[in-house]
């Protein structure tokens, strides 16, 4: 920064001969002519020291930083260094010493010039912060005698404040002085050319529109930083870097220039699971995450075993308030052995087949996009059949519910997780309603309404006070306390047995078998506590606890507990949890984190 008009370091100091400043500001203090006068003896006694021609500036605050002192000899470098010590306090302009004579010794006066009297503190070039906010961080204020000392410590609050919310950048150019006037100016640097290259694959508006920058916006390095990690988390690179260029002969425009190295994002995908009532299945997956550079999702596979299904799906999910997501589906199921319950009680065991087709559109609105809403259509066709295995006197409230349902589902979504950490860290909120309609080509009309919410806190630093462990979790992948609570109803006191809310297994209680409790009203949470063992390994607790059924009893709850353990694979984490509940111990082997 400079100050201009006299105030920046270039003022006077001299003791007979001159005391001189440097250019820049640095007071250089040379020592130009000092000799004994007629009369001084070589070891001279200093009899007094006095200051001349402070009016603002005490005397006593002057003298508090000179070494020179009455009884003491007068030593030329002492006297230098007193120069530049009253000249470093930042109130003066010009500081001269002047030596008397006398019979005792020799008298020193510091003779100084002060500043002027600030009148007024005006700011230029400022958009990110109105002058009152940039007041808030200056300390200078109108009446006092300008310092220079801290008036650069005023600059440096000001442009720590830009830096420190994001806009690093941003500095201050100048400092103009008339007077008691003074301009500060900042230069806001905006961005000039967005130069995106090294994609090949992928679309260049697929990439832009993940930065969400343009020409004319102002570079603020969190916000970048933030969007950065967005375009890395899609899984189209292997590496991307940023470069800044400034224009010749411009300081308020840079240009940012992104280097993307791009990667395979199609992948051919084998799995195999094991369930306590499921057992052994198995399958192949063909996914394409960035389908033709467009960013669209293409996957289709199938597995098979007692609970086989083969699907196609076809996705856009980026959205915003201008652009819709959207996908298109098909799934086919053909479930063999599966069972039913009455009130906990196995009644029978049966096979499905059922056929769903679906399409959806969805779109992001309200502030800073953490709202979205989508509406999907679901066409479903079911078919219960092969009834064997029953108990004498058997509940049968299943096979009479196949045949054709129409519905439309409208999602709303409160994301307010921070997307651009390498784990997960705040809420999502989910309300849902589905509308079934005979009118439409369906067998059934019913309402049904459910929420949930998932939380995720990091926890890591409230064990650290608790536990000693070394080397388990990191900053960037801490412990993780999850949690989900979901609620839902109906319109209907019966609804069809595909539409019901059904727990039990793998994804709800996890100690309970598939669809052990049914009805048109749940109520379900689920706490885990996500350790990492190491980078790619993850020790899990959890604890599970709901109900499900048509008169729903909001105090008969059912509960199990146990212990897990995630391992993190290229086709996503490897799950097998151990769960205590119900009427036996339950194993399951999978793959994705349970919610």
């Amino acid at each position: 920064m400079i100050f201009r008009d006299g105030f920046d370091g270039r003022g006077d100091a001299h003791v007979r001969g001159r005391f001189c400043a440097a250019a820049g500001g640095v007071l250089c203090a040379v020592f130009l002519f000092l000799t004994p006068r007629a009369g001084l003896a070589a070891e001279t006694q200093v009899v007094s020291v006095g200051v001349r021609g402070n009016a603002q500036v005490v005397e006593s605050y002057i003298l508090g930083v000179v070494g020179t002192k009455a009884g003491q000899p007068l030593n030329r470098d002492t006297l230098q260094k007193d120069i530049e010590a009253i000249y470093n306090q930042g109130f003066f302009s010009f500081v001269d010493v002047d030596l008397s004579s006398g019979a005792e010794g020799v008298s020193v006066v510091y003779s100084v010039r002060e500043n002027p009297i600030v009148e007024k503190i005006s700011f230029t070039g400022n958009t990110v912060y109105k002058d009152a906010v940039l007041m808030k961080e200056v300390f200078t204020q109108a009446g006092t005698v300008f310092n220079r000392v801290f008036f650069r410590n005023d600059l440096d609050r000001i442009q720590d404040k830009y830096h420190k919310d994001g806009y690093v950048m941003a500095r201050v150019a100048d400092v103009d002085i008339q007077g008691g006037a003074i301009t500060v100016k900042i230069v806001e640097p905006r961005l000039g050319e967005v130069i995106i290259q090294g994609n090949k694959k992928t679309k260049t508006h697929v990439i832009r529109r993940e930065l969400k920058l343009k020409q004319g916006d102002l570079f603020n390095a969190i916000k970048f930083r933030h969007h950065l990690g967005k375009l890395q988390n899609l899984g189209y690179f292997e590496d991307v870097n940023v470069g800044f260029d400034a224009p010749e002969g411009r300081d308020d425009v840079v240009n940012l220039i992104l280097t993307v190295k791009e990667k395979k994002t199609a992948s051919v995908g084998f799995n195999i699971g094991y369930g306590t009532e499921s057992g052994v299945s198995g399958g192949i997956t063909y996914t394409d995450t960035n389908f033709s550079g467009m960013g669209q999702h293409f996957d289709v596979g199938f597995d098979e075993g007692d609970e086989a299904r083969y699907w196609a799906t076809f996705s856009s999910p980026y959205m915003d308030r201008r652009i819709y997501g959207w996908r298109v589906g098909v799934s086919y199921q053909d479930y063999i052995d599966q069972y039913y319950f009455h009130e906990r009680t196995k009644q029978f065991e049966y096979d499905e087949k059922s056929l769903l087709l679906f399409a959806g559109l969805g779109k992001k609105f309200g502030y800073e996009e953490q709202w979205s809403w989508f509406f999907t259509l679901n066409w479903r066709d079911v078919d219960y059949h092969n009834v064997h295995n029953a108990i004498e006197g058997y509940y049968d409230d299943l096979t009479r519910w196949g045949g054709v349902n129409f519905a439309g589902e409208l999602l709303f979504t409160l994301d307010k997780r921070d997307p651009y950490l390498p784990y997960l860290k705040g809420l999502v909120w989910d309300t849902t309603v589905e509308q079934a309609a005979e009118f439409a080509g369906g067998d059934y009309t019913y309402t049904k309404y459910w929420t949930q919410l998932r939380y995720y806190l990091p926890v890591s630093k409230f064990l650290d006070e608790v536990f000693t462990v070394d080397g388990l979790w990191t900053e960037d992948n801490p412990v993780i306390l999850a949690s989900r609570l979901r609620a839902g109803s109906s319109s209907a006191s019966d609804l069809p047995a595909f539409a019901r809310y059904a727990l039990g297994g793998m994804n709800s209680l996890r100690g309970y078998h598939s669809r052990t409790f049914e009805g048109s009203n749940i109520l379900l949470g689920n706490v885990e506590l996500r350790i990492p063992v190491q980078k790619n390994f993850e020790l899990v607790g959890f604890y599970d606890a709901g109900n499900a059924a048509n008169d729903m009893d909001w105090g008969e709850i059912y509960d199990n507990y146990g212990v897990g353990l995630r391992v993190k694979t290229p086709m996503g984490h490897l799950r097998l949890d151990f769960a205590t509940g119900g009427d036996e111990n339950r194993t399951y082997f999978g793959f994705g984190q349970m919610f």
